[in-house]
């Protein structure tokens, strides 16, 4: 009998995005959010891998800096001190993840796989979409030139990504130093 894109899924849609970082302009999986999809253990997941290390080249999955990972744990707060192994996560890209489907054989890892790759489609699909709503916008524009400037400009707006805010935190010797000279 076969099977349709309707059969019931092992994971909601919405758990395997929220699992998908950018990360070195990259779309990756951490390998402790694979384990718990997979239902094994971090530390199993990354013995499987090291069994099977050429089949995982740096485009595949990489390892994280010291840096990447406490800006992920102080951005994002899942990563808190003394919850996680003290080893750096491995980041897995979407070629890696569909390589563990030939390094872990269990049937749930066979599904959860299907379902991540579906995941990083529906993604690649918003993408495109934004893409090409930006290039009819950039056509209209042409077309209208002044007549509806302000409200492209608007859109314009409202479709570009937030820029992070970069606030200094901490002791400021400069600011010291100049309040308390005088």
């Amino acid at each position: 009998m076969a099977r349709n894109s309707e059969d019931k899924s092992l994971l909601p849609a919405e758990r395997i995005e929220r699992c998908i970082l950018l990360i070195r302009g990259q779309k990756v999986i951490l390998d402790r959010d694979l384990a718990a999809l997979y239902g094994v253990t971090t530390g199993n997941l990354n013995k499987a891998v090291k069994r099977n290390l050429g089949r995982f080249p740096a485009d595949f999955m990489f390892l994280l800096t010291k840096e990447e990972y406490a800006t992920l744990r102080f951005q994002s707060g899942i990563l808190e001190r003394g919850k996680h192994s003290k080893y750096l996560p491995h980041a897995f890209t979407e070629q890696g993840v569909a390589m563990l489907s030939g390094v872990l054989h269990s049937p749930r890892a066979i599904g959860v796989n299907i379902e991540i790759m579906r995941a990083f489609v529906r993604l690649r699909r918003i993408l495109a979409s934004h893409v090409e709503l930006a290039q009819k916008l950039r056509e209209l524009e042409r077309k209208y030139d002044g007549q509806f400037k302000v409200v492209f400009e608007a859109l314009e707006e409202l479709m570009a990504p937030p820029e992070p805010e970069k606030k200094q935190i901490g002791f400021h010797v400069r600011e010291w130093r100049a309040r308390y000279r005088a």
